[in-house]
């Protein structure tokens, strides 16, 4: 597998590129390109990657640019730093993406994707093995960009962020009734079994039709924190804080979740995020 990455943060380029490693058996990592200009000499210069690590905001421009000037045919996994603005013009144009700090678990998913997506019969993938890969058909891997989904997402991006405006309720189904939940009456959602649910102050807990994904793009980010792949949880809900292993962090939620999820855990790549946040 040869991979191209384009990161102009050496700490993040440098933690991709030991989990790359990490995970595929035999692996080529090109770059790390820190800008448009380096990019396109990697990719004018060859050979074509099999898979490209593109970072949204470079030190010369948006990494968009690349398209313009170069013809790119392998799948692209984009990552970005949480952004709320940036995450909706992604959502809007139905293109996928990896938050920073990128999770192990949703990298490997991606990977896994990628794999699958190539075939496991093509020259590309000869000796691409992933380790302990696992099923996902949800990993953010889009493998071409039309021009005019580029032109939107540029467009979208590079215009000033509006000012954001948030969900403030919920509507939930019990039985053959309706009831409106205000954002003020949720502790935490969490995922159970592919489904969604909101789990109230009051220690009800109820079906949503979104995904944790789409929540994470309604919901005030001053309000609300993605603990990890399955829980979102707002502020008042964390009761305490426990230092775990591994350098992770144990968040004690009220209402407590099901005892059958185990501890409700912060992964080590999220936890000076999480601290940040606390401590705005």
């Amino acid at each position: 597998m040869l991979a191209l990455l384009v990161e102009d943060e050496p700490l993040a380029a440098r933690r991709l590129t030991a989990l790359l490693h990490k995970h595929v058996a035999e692996l080529t990592v090109l770059g790390p390109a820190e800008s448009v200009a380096q990019a396109v000499a990697l990719l004018q210069a060859g050979p074509a990657p099999d898979v490209l690590f593109l970072d949204i905001h470079l030190a010369d421009g948006l990494s968009f640019e690349l398209f313009e000037q170069v013809a790119i045919t392998c799948p692209v996994i984009f990552t970005t730093a949480y952004d709320q603005y940036a995450l909706r013009a992604f959502k809007v144009n139905s293109v996928d993406y990896l938050l920073k700090p990128i999770d192990e678990e949703e990298l490997q998913a991606a990977l896994t994707k990628l794999r699958q997506r190539i075939g496991p019969n093509t020259p590309e993938t000869t000796g691409f093995s992933i380790k302990g890969s696992v099923s996902s058909t949800n990993a953010p891997v889009v493998p071409g960009l039309d021009a005019a989904t580029l032109a939107a997402l540029v467009q979208q991006l590079r215009q000033p962020a509006p000012t954001a405006t948030y969900k403030t309720q919920f509507v939930v189904r019990i039985g053959e009734h309706l009831k409106v939940v205000t954002v003020e009456q949720v502790a935490y959602f969490f995922s159970l079994e592919k489904t969604t649910l909101l789990q109230s102050t009051d220690g009800r807990k109820y079906v949503v039709d979104y995904t944790m994904e789409q929540l994470e793009t309604l919901l005030d980010p001053a309000q609300f924190f993605r603990l990890n792949r399955a829980y979102l949880a707002r502020q008042a809900a964390i009761h305490d804080i426990i230092h775990y292993t591994n350098s992770r962090l144990q968040t004690i939620l009220k209402p407590a979740p099901p005892e059958s999820e185990g501890p409700v855990l912060v992964s080590r790549e999220k936890v000076s995020v999480f601290k940040s946040w606390l401590d705005r």
